[in-house]
């Protein structure tokens, strides 16, 4: 992952001259050159850690695997959210740990964690990095130095079951290995969420993660059968059978914990047999509304394809622009797998367009929909480039019920204007759904506006805004991308005041020390 930007610097992407232009006009963004300062330039922290900690902490992992130089302690700093990359880009790496510590073993992880524990260090799971909401920023005031535990040498399939169709993963196995060693199997995880290039698995089931499929294939929490995890009291094994009627569910406890209770170190995980050929359709609605209705339809009364998206207007106008065609309306994109023995994929999408068309939709050339397949992992860069012009780039997610659905849409949209409009031009807000179910859908906001003097504290206002607006309008702080420490003020509004005092319960029975990932997930 580069350090100031998303993915591989190979993929930096330039942006055309149309897109300039529609920055100038549209958002009176001027030509700017917002180059990162070199990483050497990076200001760090003072390191707060005791050289007889560090000792310690190298005698559990191997020296080799006790980082403490400059460029370790920046590439573990922070996570891929805009404010996180603003502020890397201008040298600033505050949140940075003091050292970074790599266990191969369970056994290594537990030791660690209690040697943190007794000597009261901070310590942040770090599982690619690619956090959105401040997942990364621990709070290190009342400890005695902070710690990042990179998971990436706990990597690999540990089991593949292929009569029950489960496989048992080490949990910093990154999401393309997994892919991979199934494929050569024949089965598929079917989980591709935007970071799937660079993420690893324990941080999809740490932060409930949701993939591009989540039609076909479900949320990553739902893919999750059992988990063990490391605590600074011990191990913690939980999941046994496909379904247990003894007790409530410790899964849920660790899922979504985003760190905050344990490191996961393992995970078995439902497979299914890898598609023999995938069909993506395009298709063009008069209106969001219009839109909305037809692919609840399809989620409600089917049938479902694996991929469901709906763009609004402005989203449908920009890639438009970025791919040189004008469908006009609402892009609504369907994809569809076909499976061993099963349906085809050509079946499938045949029954969908039927659905479609009789919902309204105007069939595109296919190539629509096959174009969104070939890109869907390249958004990132985008913003990276819009970063490096002089705007400022972020998204928002949310989930509400289908009835109100649109009217969410609305307030988020009409909050985001009002808190950017006073500090700039009006900014482009743009939404698209993104995942379905039986009673309701996401929401996925991306926002580009033109940079003031203080961006960081530019977007701190509108995100501010926009989940006030959520919250308000009944939707949830987050579908997919965790709490972490920037939606973790909202968290009473949506659990409660007796939900909170559950998850400290939780937390001080299981790191009573509170060392784990401080200041993140737990108000």
């Amino acid at each position: 992952m580069l350090w100031s930007g998303w993915g591989d610097p190979g993929k930096a992407v330039t942006l055309p001259p149309a897109v300039h232009t529609l920055l100038e006009q549209a958002l009176g963004v001027q030509p700017a050159d917002r180059t990162p300062v070199p990483i050497a330039q990076v200001r760090l922290p003072e390191s707060g850690l005791d050289p007889a900690v560090a000792t310690e902490l190298a005698m559990f992992v191997g020296p080799p695997n006790l980082h403490t130089h400059h460029d370790a302690r920046v590439k573990h700093a922070a996570g891929r959210s805009t404010a996180d990359l603003l502020r890397l880009r201008a040298g600033d790496a505050a949140d940075a740990p003091d050292a970074v510590v790599l266990p191969g073993t369970h056994n290594e992880v537990l030791g660690v964690l209690g040697a943190c524990a007794r000597r009261r260090v901070a310590v942040v799971p770090f599982a690619g990095g690619t956090s959105v909401v401040g997942g990364l920023a621990a709070r290190r005031e009342g400890f005695g130095g902070l710690v990042a535990l990179d998971v990436r040498r706990l990597s690999g399939l540990v089991a593949l079951d292929t009569e029950s169709l489960t496989a048992t993963f080490r949990a910093g196995t990154l999401a393309v290995e997994a892919e991979e060693l199934l494929g050569a199997k024949g089965f598929t995880l079917g989980h591709f969420p935007q970071s799937y290039q660079y993420a690893r698995l324990g941080g999809f089931a740490a932060t409930r993660s949701a993939g591009q499929a989540s039609a076909g294939y479900g949320r990553f929490d739902e893919m999750v059968l059992a988990l063990t995890v490391a605590t600074p009291e011990g191990t913690l094994d939980v999941g046994r059978g496909p379904a247990s009627a003894a007790g409530p569910d410790l899964r849920q406890l660790v899922l979504g914990s985003e760190g905050a209770f344990g490191v996961i170190t393992e995970l078995t995980l439902r497979v299914r047999p890898a598609p023999q050929r995938s069909v993506y359709q395009g298709w063009r609605f008069g209106s969001f509304a219009e839109g909305v209705t037809a692919v609840r339809e399809l989620a409600q009364r089917g049938p479902l394809p694996t991929v469901l998206r709906l763009s609004d207007e402005a989203e449908t106008g920009v890639d438009a622009v970025l791919h040189g065609r004008d469908c006009g309306g609402c892009l609504v994109v369907a994809g569809y797998d076909g499976f061993p023995g099963g349906t085809g994929a050509d079946a499938l999408a045949a029954a969908g367009a039927d659905a479609l068309a009789a919902a309204g939709g105007a069939r595109l050339d296919d190539s629509v929909g096959e174009s969104w397949a070939e890109g869907r992992f390249e958004a990132p860069y985008l913003r990276d480039a819009l970063l490096g012009a002089g705007a400022i780039a972020e998204t928002l997610e949310t989930a509400t019920s289908w009835s109100n659905l649109v009217a969410l849409k609305e307030s988020v949209t009409a909050a985001l204007v009002s808190s950017l409009t006073g500090r700039a031009t009006p900014p482009l807000v743009m939404c698209h759904v993104s995942h379905v179910y039986p009673t309701g859908a996401s929401l996925y906001f991306t926002v580009v506006a033109k940079a003031d003097d203080d961006p960081v504290a530019q977007w701190a206002v509108a995100k501010t805004a926009a989940t006030d607006a959520i919250v308000a309008g009944g939707g949830t702080i987050t579908h997919h991308h965790g709490v972490g420490a920037e939606h973790r003020p909202w968290l009473e509004r949506e659990i409660g005041a007796l939900g909170v005092e559950i998850l400290r319960a939780v937390k001080a029975r299981l790191d009573p020390a509170g060392i784990l990932n401080p200041g993140v997930l737990v108000p």
